[in-house]
């Protein structure tokens, strides 16, 4: 019988394969392993491991997969693995990335490799990382992605229903959009409960909240993981010091910062 479901290994059954404690595994069966495994399984296997049978299993993995696995490793991991791969073949592997996962790889190289990826991309994308790249990677403004969708207040529900279904897709945690001004400064948010269930003919100021204020954009980190903490939230704004709509934070962004705090008080 065909089987209809993939099984998923464990970085402990890649680990076992890799330093051979079972049998002596062959390169077919370690891959068949890495293919059934989750980005996040691999990339604690690839931190698990000595760097020699580290380098080992990341020359093992698919280029198609590199990418998703290089952003759930460990800052000092992830750099020692991208310090052997040149710009080139850097810039392939990051591809498909979400933006705040690109930047937090590019914040780590050295400003000639950044350069040299940044000169590779469009010049829209090449624009947001920048913006992004300008605040520490200890703020609001470096956990941000630019990836926003924004609304005037006169504008109607059946306006903004008709602008969101032009766009091909959503950014990933949508859950709210934001309102702006003609200038751009922050006024507030619009739930996408608010847009499916209302008349279509409110205007966005007669439903949007008001009520949360944005991040500014220096905001530590540590303050941002406790906001989403108490508030439940699944995405946040980000402004700057002239009250202007530049990113916004969502949840994944925020279970980085508490994992990684986590990690520095256990091994303080």
């Amino acid at each position: 019988m065909t089987e209809i479901f993939t099984r998923h290994f464990s970085s402990e059954e890649l680990l076992k394969s890799i330093q051979g404690q079972d049998v002596e595994p062959s390169i077919n069966q370690i891959k068949r392993i890495l293919s059934g495994m989750h980005p996040s399984d691999v990339a604690h296997s690839l931190e698990s491991l000595p760097p020699k049978e580290r380098k080992f299993l990341w020359s093992l993995i698919d280029t198609k997969d590199e990418g998703e696995i290089i952003a759930e490793l460990h800052d000092e991991i992830q750099q020692e693995l991208i310090s052997e791969i040149s710009s080139e073949e850097l810039i392939t592997i990051i591809s498909d990335l979400e933006l705040d996962e690109i930047v937090d790889i590019l914040q780590a190289l050295p400003e000639q490799k950044t350069e040299n990826i940044l000169s590779a991309m469009s010049q829209r994308d090449r624009q947001r990382i920048k913006e992004v790249l300008e605040y520490p990677e200890d703020s609001a403004g470096g956990l941000m992605n630019t990836d926003i969708i924004s609304v005037r207040p006169k504008h109607s529900l059946e306006v903004v229903m008709r602008y969101l279904r032009a766009q091909r897709e959503l950014p990933k945690n949508t859950d709210q959009i934001f309102v702006v001004s003609r200038e751009n400064k922050y006024l507030g948010s619009l739930p996408i409960s608010s847009i499916l269930i209302s008349d279509p003919s409110l205007n966005v100021r007669e439903l949007m909240e008001t009520e949360i204020q944005p991040l500014g954009a220096n905001l530590d980190d540590k303050d941002v993981s406790r906001l989403f903490e108490q508030n439940d939230w699944v995405s946040a704004p980000v402004i700057d010091d002239k009250s202007r709509l530049i990113g916004r934070i969502t949840i994944d962004d925020v279970v980085d910062v508490i994992m990684e705090d986590a990690d520095q008080n256990f091994l303080g």
